[in-house]
């Protein structure tokens, strides 16, 4: 389980960007709402200790127990489901003394279970037998999330699932016959849903894309929110109001975004760092997704190899997610932006996988 590794393959670059990137993402959560700051550094720091301590351990001995982790993953999720806390609707949460939300952990024990399944069945992936276990594995945790209901998480979880599943080498007449088939179902379920009469989607959901669609004809209803988000973050223009400002300009201070601090934290950086800020945050991202691609390229083996691009897959279309529904570029859904976003469960649940990755970095191929 413990190994002895050489600390010059110890990716210290990747811990600095995630330290700088949530250093950030705790300024501007206290900015957004000064109670949780406290809260959100104290997140930080465990969830960094914890990410040190994963990266020592072995990620080969660990992936043994791959089943244990399923199992977990789909334990914890009916759990919501028969036990869970409902708010606003949604049943997300377990009440633990603290609000827990099991789908963010399962995101990262997903990954880590068919990064060893794969693994196994590499030389069998392509068969018809496969296949179907593996879409039947995939699909009882992504449809349980979905009832919850998360259809943002649950688009999450099933991006990173298929990015994992074309990395262990998926044939590309598969993937060619399985895009014939989506894209025009895709265009079909958009025409049906945007009638009034669809019975496909919640009508809340059906709104979200309404709003998205004609954003002026619901720009005080549905579309309220994402609107004065895309107003707080052309106001920051160059190098933003500045953080905890008191401007009476201001659309955070003006209570004009419910919930700042999470879904829409995106809004706050525009606003308060600017275009400056902006990019910086969005260059950090970036930078870690391509850490964690570059790891994943001198892992020892293909389960370390999906480790690192399940964590690159997830950081990367979340954080896609999260800031194209702030500027308006995709339909309001809520999803934390990975690292900067406030929420304890899905911050230490990142630093959890981001261990693995380093550990993965730690053991490199040998040339």
């Amino acid at each position: 389980m413990l190994k002895k590794y050489e600390l010059k393959n110890y990716r210290f670059n990747l811990v600095f960007l995630l330290i700088a990137l949530t250093g950030i993402g705790v300024l501007v959560v206290g900015s957004a709402l000064e109670s949780v700051q406290k809260k959100q550094f104290l997140g930080m720091l465990l969830g960094i200790v914890i990410m040190v301590i994963i990266s020592m351990l072995d990620y080969s001995y660990i992936l043994r127990f791959y089943w244990i982790m399923y199992a977990i993953s789909v334990i914890l999720l009916l759990a919501v489901e028969f036990f869970g806390v409902s708010v606003n609707g949604s049943k997300r949460w377990l009440n633990l003394g603290y609000q827990f939300q099991p789908a963010e952990i399962c995101k990262i024990l997903l990954i880590l279970f068919f990064a060893r399944y794969f693994m196994i069945y590499k030389e069998e992936i392509n068969t018809f037998r496969r296949l179907c276990i593996t879409a039947v594995l995939m699909l009882i945790p992504v449809g349980l999330i979905e009832r919850q209901p998360d259809l943002s998480t649950t688009i999450t979880v099933a991006f990173v699932l298929c990015m994992l599943l074309y990395v262990s080498g998926l044939s590309y007449k598969l993937i060619g016959t399985v895009l014939a088939i989506v894209v025009p179902c895709a265009i079909v379920f958009l025409a049906i849903v945007i009638q009034p009469d669809q019975t496909l989607l919640e009508d809340y959901q059906r709104n979200r894309i309404m709003a998205w669609l004609n954003p002026e004809e619901y720009q005080n209803s549905t579309g309220y929110q994402q609107t004065n988000a895309i107003m707080a973050i052309g106001s920051g223009q160059l190098y933003g109001k500045g953080l905890n400002n008191n401007s009476i300009t201001s659309v955070k201070n003006g209570n004009f975004i419910a919930e700042p601090q999470t879904d829409f934290i995106f809004a706050i950086v525009g606003e308060e760092l600017g275009f400056v800020g902006s990019v910086i945050v969005i260059a950090l991202i970036a930078c870690i997704v391509f850490t964690c691609i570059m790891i994943g390229r001198r892992a020892k083996d293909l389960s370390g190899t999906l480790i690192c691009v399940g964590m690159a897959s997830l950081v990367g279309f979340q954080s896609f997610v999260n800031i194209g529904v702030a500027t308006g570029v995709l339909p309001n859904t809520g999803i934390p932006l990975p690292f900067v976003s406030y929420g304890l469960t899905s911050l230490v649940s990142m630093y959890i996988g981001m261990g693995f990755v380093l550990n993965v970095g730690l053991q490199p191929k040998k040339y």
